[in-house]
């Protein structure tokens, strides 16, 4: 990613209020990007949108993807030459409880954003952010490749599936690599999952829950303690979106297309682990409660591969898994604190642009706090 591109780039981000819309909102004003967000309200108190103090440095719209002429209004006012669209109903077991609001909103919602593409000529890259849940998950120890099968056992991981159908379906017909010329717009899908970080307050997500009880000192319930996930720092696929989006408007039809951004392999850990090494890292043991009755459904293994990522576009994670829990504790107390948060959250992008890609083998020189 060259930082230097992003300056005075017109930006369209839509989510812009969630975790990781707020870190990226960030990131771009600190690229020296124009950003217009087009979100819904934060819907945590706190928020990391309101706690860093995101809307002060951009054209923040509070509206919903599911309103196809507010939509429109604000990307025709913006005119932006790039579009992040990262706005969805992201939690699994909030799909269980609503599914038609989660169909609609990542859908459909789609389906409106790249709608309101086609009637923005200034548009030259799409970035359609899915998730790493869009896979058919065999449970099995291998990586998903991007030309993997799609599915989803349950309503969010299947919407995201129903995602990527979407924009593929958009790429052939109205924005193909082979007719760049006639179009000008090039547009890749973006896959990722279990991201972490400072400022992420959602509900029925292991690490605001465990970092709630740890403030509290109460017991944590977890659903799935022996899961394992590929975890990474909220920044890391931030970083492959930049990176995406940039070369989509240099070079669209060579890049129009899927891509994962996951962490090393020696990144996956379970559930259980990862909430012990937060205790030790905060100071505090908290009882560990396993979650008693009927439990929706959930993957207990899944991991991406990267590789086209690294070879292309010269992405790579920056943080090992230590230190991405290190950087998520001393964000939490940092907040605590009553520090200005937009602040500490602005060093921590800072600190990660100038990291260089690590190796697992030498990681442990990261762990030095920004």
């Amino acid at each position: 990613m060259n930082a230097e591109f992003w300056k005075g780039k017109r930006v369209f981000l839509t989510g812009h209020t969630g975790f990781k819309g707020s870190w990226m909102s960030l990131w771009l004003q600190s690229l020296g990007a124009e950003v217009t967000g087009f979100s819904l309200a934060p819907n945590t108190a706190p928020s990391l949108f309101e706690a860093a103090d995101v809307a002060s440095g951009m054209e923040s719209v509070i509206g919903d993807i599911r309103d196809p002429q507010a939509l429109d209004e604000a990307m025709t006012k913006a005119k932006p030459s790039i579009v992040i669209h990262m706005a969805a109903q992201p939690l699994v077991r909030e799909s269980y409880a609503d599914p038609v609001t989660t169909y609609s909103t990542n859908v459909m919602g789609t389906v409106h954003v790249l709608e309101a593409v086609r009637k923005t000529p200034e548009v030259k890259a799409v970035v359609v952010i899915t998730s790493d849940k869009c896979y058919e998950n065999r449970e099995w120890f291998w990586a998903y490749r991007e030309d993997s099968e799609l599915g989803g056992a349950d309503p969010y991981s299947n919407s995201k599936a129903c995602t990527e159908l979407v924009a593929a379906a958009y790429r052939n017909s109205f924005f193909h690599p082979d007719k760049h010329a006639e179009h000008g717009v090039a547009l890749a899908t973006a896959r990722a999952g279990n991201v972490i970080g400072g400022g992420d307050w959602a509900k029925d997500r292991l690490v605001p829950d465990a970092l709630a009880a740890l403030h509290a000192g109460s017991p944590l319930v977890l659903r799935h303690p022996h899961a394992t996930r590929p975890w990474q720092h909220v920044l890391e696929p931030l970083h492959g979106y930049l990176a995406l989006a940039e070369a989509l408007y240099q070079d669209g039809p060579k890049h129009a297309d899927a891509w994962n951004f996951g962490p090393y392999e020696f990144s996956d850990r379970t559930v259980g682990w990862i909430v012990d090494r937060l205790c030790e890292l905060w100071g505090l043991a908290i009882p560990k409660q396993q979650e008693t009755g009927p439990v929706p459904h959930e993957a207990g293994y899944l991991k991406v591969d990267s590789s086209k990522a690294r070879s292309v576009l010269g992405w790579a994670p920056k943080l090992d898994l230590d230190t991405t829990l290190r950087w998520i504790v001393e964000w939490s107390r940092t907040h605590a604190d009553g520090v200005d948060m937009r602040d500490k959250t602005l060093r921590q992008i800072r600190k990660f642009m100038e990291l260089p890609h690590y190796e697992p083998a030498s990681s442990a020189a990261l762990a030095e706090i920004p």
